[in-house]
Parts: C-alpha cells; structure tokens; sequence
C-alpha cells in the first residue's frame, strides 16, 4: 500500500458517510440500544476516540463494540482476531462488506470508527468527529449513572475551536510529516506541528485540562496522538525534535490521562505498533516492529493534582472494562 505521493503534501481523504445516528432519528436511524455496532481497531487513534468516550458515558451495552485487528490490506480492515475471522454479530470477514452493503459502489476510505446498523449489515456512518459529539448529544438517554459532560453547552465553542487546532496541527499534522513527499513539506508540517505543541504545552502549564477544569472531548482528541507519540510517530513518522516523554508538561498531562479511568485501560501498544511499521510498507519496508519503547514511564506519578480540576466534574469514573474488551496482557504497561 502506497500512502507517499513523491513531491506531494500529504492530504488526509474526508468524504465521510455523514449520516448521523439521533434521538429523533431525522436521518432514518434513531438511537436504539443494541441496533448499532461500533467498528474499531485499538491501533487507530481516530477509532480510539470512540473508544475512549463509549467508556467514559458507559455506553457498553447500547452501542457494542467490535474489535478489529491491529493490520490491513489495500481491501480493509479484517476481523481476524475474532474465531474464524469473522465478527461474530455481522458474520463478515471485512468491514468492506458492511461499506458495499451501505453502497455497492462505494469508492471511498475504509475507515474506523464505523457505525453499522446491525439488521441491514450496512455501515450507517464512519464520521469520525461526529460520532463523539452525538455520543454525548444524542446518546445522553443510555449513559450510565454518574457519566462525565465532555461537550458542556458552556464550553462547546471553545471545545471546537481547540479540536479545530489540534485536529488541523497535531492530530492530522503528524501524518502530514509521515507521509510528506518532499522534504520542504515534511519540513512544513514538522515545523506546524512543534509550534502547535509548545503552545499546547504553554496552555496545559497552568490548567490540568485543555478547557475548564473537567475533562471534555477535546482531551479525548489530543490524548490519542500524544500516547502513540514516542512509540510510532517520534520515529515512524519522523516526528523528532523530542519525544513526547521529553516535554515535561505534555508528558504529565498524557501520563494523567493515561491513568484516569477510561483512558489508559483502552489503549493497547502491541496493535499500535503492529499496525504503522507493518502497514506502512512504502515508509517501513521491513515491516520490523521496534520493540521499544519502555512503557513503564506511563505509570509514574504525575503531579499534575496540583493545578486543581475534578476529572470526572460532578460525575464518576467509568468501572473497568467489560468482559471481552480488556486490553491483553503485555499489550499494555
């Protein structure tokens, strides 16, 4: 698979499915608990948003969750971690199966997150920013006792214009540096990139949470990028002035959501891994998967109860995970 186009900047392919899933269901798929099937591959950090905000609201059992392997071919995404490789609930091998039963003809990315509407096996939506916001917009009536407001009315327009930022310079600008086709945009997007952190890095200094003193969807957002940092996009992706275990203030700022309830326990290294330097074969060649690195620094203490905040607002944290989707062993510090 090819994701480098010589002389070229890298420009990430955005025509989602933007069916939305309601509580009055105006697109023709009201929220029922149980009907949907949430798609994700642990490896992917836009499917790992999902992940994490499902746990947070405690949406486990409306919206059940398959799981993905941590790698792909230029077909899609396979199930082969399931027995047979087939998820057990939708019966098929590829997620490319549930994308042709929504439209025979469709020609666009395979994404996760997907959302598929389990009586017709077709994906209903794979909108990848929209499927967070109507898990607190629309899902609200399913949450579980105690749910966290991610998207507080209050704070929504400041949450978007930091996702805005952060999607544009950290999230997206990671793989513009990876998958740059010339030196002068890599140096672009490298340079983006730093800039946006060290503002970041300037904005967490004196907050514990990216907007009031709660955690919302916009730490969801930047936590995904900064825990796959020095395993995959210090290196893989060339992403080097330092590493993320480097920058003191984003590292305790990561290393405290990492050990809050609903973050950390969802994250799993070993498929993280697996899937940039096996998949990315136009940039890794080898296909070897570094062994590296030393995962034992996301448990040190923090300090960062310092500056205040109540994680979890007037709510609770999430309980662990249920049966079926703990991290493996080994796959996590």
């Amino acid at each position: 698979m090819t994701y480098v186009s010589a002389g070229r900047e890298y420009t990430r392919d955005s025509r989602y499915l933007a069916t939305r899933i309601t509580a009055d269901g105006r697109d023709g798929y009201p929220v029922e608990p149980g009907r949907y099937r949430l798609v994700v591959s642990r490896a992917c950090p836009w499917a790992s948003r999902a992940v994490i905000v499902r746990r947070l609201l405690g949406l486990e059992k409306a919206l059940p969750m398959a799981i993905a392997g941590p790698t792909h071919d230029e077909r899609s995404w396979t199930f082969d971690l399931d027995p047979g490789g087939r998820d057990p609930v939708l019966g098929i091998e590829r997620l490319r199966d549930a994308y042709l039963a929504r439209d025979p003809g469709y020609d666009r990315g395979i994404t996760v997150p997907a959302v598929v509407d389990v009586p017709t096996g077709a994906v209903v939506t794979n909108d990848v920013s929209r499927i967070t916001l109507d898990m607190s917009l629309e899902w609200s009536a399913h949450w579980r006792d105690g749910a966290p407001l991610l998207y507080p009315p209050a704070l929504r327009q400041e949450i978007d214009g930091v996702n805005d930022m952060v999607y544009r310079d950290v999230n997206n600008g990671v793989y513009r540096a990876g998958f740059a086709g010339s030196q002068e945009k890599y140096a672009e997007a490298y340079q983006r990139l730093f800039a946006r952190l060290d503002l970041l890095s300037e904005r967490l200094e004196r907050s514990r949470y990216l907007v009031g003193d709660t955690l919302t969807e916009a730490d969801v957002r930047l936590f995904t990028t900064l825990v796959r940092f020095d395993a995959v996009y210090h290196g893989h992706f060339k992403c080097n002035r330092r590493k993320l275990s480097e920058t003191p203030v984003l590292w305790a700022y990561a290393r405290d959501l990492f050990q809050t309830p609903g973050f950390g326990d969802t994250v799993d290294f070993d498929h993280i891994k697996r899937h940039y330097y096996v998949v990315h074969t136009d940039i890794n060649p080898t296909g070897i998967v570094p062994l590296g690195p030393d995962l034992s620094g996301w448990l040190a203490p923090h300090g960062r109860e310092e500056l205040g905040g109540r994680p979890f607002g007037d709510g609770t944290p999430p309980g662990p995970p249920p049966p079926g989707e703990e991290v493996p062993a080994g796959h996590a510090p």
